[in-house]
């Protein structure tokens, strides 16, 4: 039995405070052999749900609490009962929320239970008025426990003693001082002593705590006693469903029925027998697990949006597919509704829906509308320190300057991991020629310490929650900056803790296809309604992913996707692709490419082309045969953990959870385990166990479900049909939209390559978005660098009102008074005015706008006392007429548009290229195995790391004939990473390579041309 209890212990969730994880706090309570342990970091319970976890998993009983704090107030609550905790959930939100929170009204107003400590004296009179009970003056080491002591006796208040727990250990101290000054914003060498806890506010022994109040016994027995009244016993097993319009259980089944029936008669013409058992069978487990609500709120919010896309594994139910919140038939592509939802699984699944990236918002704010702010919030993101934002902020509060700082930190790699490079990171190839002299050590170890530390709350891009009474009952809310209420959680403890969420994520595929297919209908008078959209037959569209001209296409246009296609058509007819289920191909094909699958993406490659193949067991085959032995969707993993080791499918789908979970470590050891003994029972060799378990952890997080593959393949399908039919419509609309994996020059290049001609914005002819109709994509206004939305609209209403411009002048008069002289200067440069110009020079056009805008201010009306003074330009406006130069025009057009868009930037460089013998992309085919030198412009690429842990490159590079796949491996790598990040033209050599056919480049040597870019002009 403990001799005391930690009441007060504060985790890295209490920012710039509390330095230990959840985890590294639970671990020294158990090394400590202690019994119980509390969290209470302030103003929140970020990190209730996991310390309930993982106290249990250590043998440690949990207790929930929090600190609060607000305008000098201050006391700690702890939680007794469930009401106890609804009533701290709406304590925090309170003071999360409203600006004018009174610590002390709240508290009074719910303090039910809840047990309640503080050294805040007005507070505890206060509330002592109202009750005694469950009411104690804390006293801590360090903060007044003399006065502490004194005030008990006088006010009767019994003592509870805490230590103010702010690290796990005492070496930690020095990082709680670095947190405390980047808290701050100030230097280490300007904090107070009464900025910081005390160096001994560690998680310490209880023995150790007893010795510290030899005149208060009566503080550390009550730690005992509060602790036996906390609650201890939590529950997350109960699943919290929304409620559609207040209906009752019974009531929502069968509509959800009714509307299951009505849309499979839509969707098949008729109720078939397969049908009718696929509907019974999915319904019997939704009436089971009281689905019904859920289905309906989900399909009501799709039935508001002409365009949805519901994925993950809901694309393998039926009724979602008849509801019209997926559309992959789940029958006719083989997706089993047990991946979804089954009678074993305990935990809540939920229900994936894509929009419109740029009617996302709207929808959210409908759910608000609808179901009420008391019922909605949406989930956080708890965002760690990355490598580059550690060493920023450590580097400040050392006193380095931001100069200093970037020469580091632009260095630094995305997904870098400083604790796993260690001192490896100052010998990184990109760290050549950098020192790191004092303190640069010290930074570096913090920022490793801090690497993953809770930094901030934001918003989860799309997790919705609505619960069917009030929700701030189930957990803190707090503000975002959009207005937003967020839960304090993130979504893994939502889930966990029985709130059934809602994905409404932003797909900006969906908007590529919305705005294709409105030019198609205003070009063409074609309309085509996107749920009706199926080109899965259509050969054209096929065609795009034969040939792996998926550049544009939503989920297939990256680097990696595009090899794969041209790897799975090669020594293919067309013919033959055709023949084939190609969709169930590329639903494989989305969902194999994943961190460290290359050997995978081989192994599949050659059994495709008939390299024989067994399963590692046979007891797998029909697990693995589909994917010709190859581990490629999630339900694979677990379906392998039942068929080879045994588990149940409830068990086996919580394994496939923990594979893609954060803190997963000990669960994955108990999982282990079961699978290896599992496997063993069923005479399982365990050179097949480690291999089928290697295969298993290769997912790690990464992998997709099959049923989520088939609704985003189904997506692409419309994406590539759009692309092969109407090629300027969606080209402008995936430009319009923020593109996908490349930048706007990489899809103008591209339309290029597709035989369209690409128009600079006309004052005219131009929308905001870019256009396109027969083999012409018109440049839209929005590609204007810095000019007002408000200068756009006027331009647009103008025009649609009183037909088209006429003159530069023409314009002046009719839109100059809504249109500043900034935003015309940069219309002039961007060549709006150009058709319209007379043969005027861009120059002569500017004198003209100073002149009107001059006149514009003449017509002001004075003041009482200021002179009437006309203004007028100082110099007289050029004579002359000529048009401008070429330099000058792509001056302008990189200055205004972000890149030059008359010529591909690679030719401003032709002068230098001139007597280079290079290899063009497109002609690479033919020099396999040779040794070449091409040219390149940088498009995109990605920096992976070798099978021995070694960083290495892969990179696209593009001229005017095509692009091509480079390969920097280490030891390259090593020697050129630092020039891999300039935009200019690369000039490559290395050796061509093949593999089914798709071309790369193995670089040996490369350098970057530092030459003035106009220079051929």
């Amino acid at each position: 039995m403990s001799c005391f209890v930690h009441l007060n212990v504060h985790s890295d969730y209490s920012k710039g405070w509390g330095v230990a994880s959840i985890e590294a706090l639970c671990r020294r309570a158990k090394t400590l052999q202690m019994e119980q342990l509390a969290l209470t970091d302030t103003n929140g319970v970020y990190g209730f749900v996991f310390f309930v976890q993982t106290a249990k998993e250590m043998g440690i009983t949990p207790i929930v609490g929090s600190e609060l704090l607000c305008d000098g107030r201050r006391a700690v609550l702890l939680v007794k009962n469930a009401e106890g905790y609804a009533n701290l959930c709406h304590i925090i939100s309170a003071r999360k929320c409203h600006a004018d929170f009174d610590l002390v009204r709240a508290i009074g107003r719910r303090r039910r239970g809840l047990i309640i400590f503080s050294d805040d004296f007005p507070l505890l009179k206060a509330l002592k008025r109202e009750s005694m009970e469950d009411l104690f003056v804390e006293i801590s080491p360090g903060y007044g426990m003399s006065r502490c002591h004194a005030f008990s006796r006088k006010s009767h208040i019994p003592l509870l003693a805490t230590n103010r727990v702010y690290l796990a250990e005492k070496n930690q101290f020095r990082l709680h001082r670095i947190l405390r000054a980047m808290s701050l914003n100030t230097k280490l060498s300007r904090l107070s002593e009464a900025n910081l806890c005390r160096d001994y506010s560690f998680l310490n022994a209880p023995r150790r705590m007893m010795d510290q109040y030899p005149h208060a016994p009566e503080a550390v027995f009550n730690t005992l006693k509060v602790a036996e009244q906390a609650r201890v016993n939590w529950d997350f097993s109960r699943v919290v469903f929304p409620r559609f319009q207040q209906m009752g259980g019974e009531d929502a089944f069968q509509l959800l029925y009714r509307k299951t029936l009505d849309g499979c008669r839509r969707r098949y013409g008729k109720i078939l027998p397969f049908v009718r058992a696929r509907v019974d069978h999915e319904m019997r487990i939704i009436r089971q697990k009281n689905f019904a609500h859920y289905f309906l709120v989900v399909a009501d919010l799709a039935g508001r949006a002409r365009r949805s896309c519901g994925r993950g594994s809901a694309a393998a139910s039926i009724v979602a597919y008849a509801l019209g919140i997926t559309h992959v038939d789940p029958i006719e592509h083989g997706l089993f509704f047990e991946r979804f939802l089954n009678s074993g699984r305990m935990d809540p699944p939920d229900i994936d829906m894509d929009f419109a990236w740029d009617e996302r918002d709207g929808v959210i704010d409908d759910i608000f509308a609808r179901y009420g702010h008391g019922h909605v919030a949406m989930v956080a993101n708890h965002n760690g320190f990355g490598a580059r934002s550690a060493i920023r902020e450590v580097a400040k509060v050392f006193g380095l300057t931001d100069r200093e700082i970037g020469r580091v930190t632009e260095k630094i790699g995305y997904r870098w991991r400083l604790e796993e490079m260690g001192d490896a990171l100052q010998q990184h190839p990109k760290m050549r020629g950098m020192s790191f002299e004092k303190p640069w050590n010290e930074i570096l170890e913090a920022a490793c310490s801090l690497q993953g530390h809770f930094n901030h709350l934001s918003m989860h891009c799309g997790g919705v929650v609505i619960t069917p009474d009030e929700i701030r009952g189930y957990c803190p809310v707090e503000i975002s900056s959009d207005g937003r209420q967020v839960l304090q959680w993130e979504k893994d403890s939502v889930e966990d803790a029985g709130l059934v969420k809602i994905d409404i994520l932003g797909n900006r595929s969906l908007a590529v296809i919305r705005d294709a297919l409105s030019m198609v209908n205003e070009n063409y008078g074609r309309h085509v309604e996107y749920a009706e959209l199926n080109p899965l037959n259509d050969p054209d569209t096929a065609k795009i992913f034969y040939k792996g001209d998926t550049f544009g296409v939503f989920y297939f246009e990256s680097p990696a996707t595009r090899q794969v296609l041209i790897k799975v058509a090669a020594d293919l007819a067309f013919k033959d692709y055709l023949a084939m289920d190609h969709f169930s191909l590329n639903v494989v094909v989305t969902s194999i490419i994943r961190p460290a699958s290359n050997r995978s993406i081989h192994d599949w490659l050659s059994r495709l082309k008939g390299a024989p193949w067994k399963p590692p067991h046979p007891l797998l085959a029909p697990v693995l045969n589909e994917t010709l032995g190859v581990m490629v969707f999630q339900e694979q993993l677990s379906r392998a953990a039942i068929h080879l080791a045994g588990f149940d499918p409830a068990e086996a789908d919580m394994l496939r959870k923990t594979v893609s979970k954060k803190h997963k470590q000990k669960k994955l050891r108990d999982f282990h385990e079961r699978f290896v003994q599992g496997s063993r029972n069923r005479g399982v060799h365990e050179k097949v166990i480690h291999e089928v378990w290697q295969m298993m952890m290769g997912f790690d997080g990464y992998s997709f479900c099959k049923p989520h593959s088939a609704s985003y393949t189904l997506v692409a399908y419309k994406s590539a049909w759009l692309r092969a039919h109407y090629p300027a419509e969606f080209m402008a609309a995936v430009i319009s939209n923020g593109g996908g994996y490349y930048g706007t020059l990489s899809y103008i290049s591209e339309a290029r390559r597709m035989g369209l001609e690409v128009l600079p914005p006309h004052i005219n002819l131009s929308q905001i978005k870019y256009t396109g109709a027969g083999r012409q994509v018109r440049m839209g206004f929005m590609q204007l660098k810095d000019i007002s939305r408000e200068a756009l609209d006027a331009i647009i209403r103008e025009r649609s009102k009183h037909g088209p411009f006429t003159s530069f002048e023409n314009f002046l008069i009719r839109a100059g008074r809504h249109v500043h002289l900034q935003d015309v200067r940069i219309l002039i440069k961007g060549g709006c005015f150009d058709p319209i110009a007379g043969g005027i020079s861009r120059a002569h056009l500017v004198w003209q706008a100073l002149a009107f805008y001059d006149r514009k201010e003449e017509k002001k009306v004075p003041g009482l006392f200021e002179a009437v003074v006309p203004v007028k330009p100082a110099t007289p406006a050029p004579e002359s007429r000529s048009f401008h130069s070429n330099q000058l025009l792509l001056k302008h057009e990189s200055e205004v548009f972000g890149f030059v868009l008359s010529i591909h930037p690679i030719s401003l460089y032709a002068n230098h290229f001139k007597h280079l013998k290079y290899v063009r992309a497109g002609d690479l085919t033919s020099r396999i195995g040779k040794h070449v030198t091409v040219i390149g412009w940088p498009v995109t690429g990605k920096t992976v790391h070798s099978s021995d842990g070694k960083p290495m490159k892969f990179m696209t590079f593009e001229d005017l004939t095509g692009t091509y796949e480079a390969v920097f491996f280490p030891g390259v790598y090593d020697r050129f990473c630092h020039l891999l990040n300039i935009k200019r033209p690369y000039i490559l050599r290395g050796k061509v390579e093949e593999s089914f056919s798709a071309i790369t480049l193995t670089v040996a040597q490369l350098s970057v041309l530092n030459a003035n870019p106009y220079c051929s002009f």
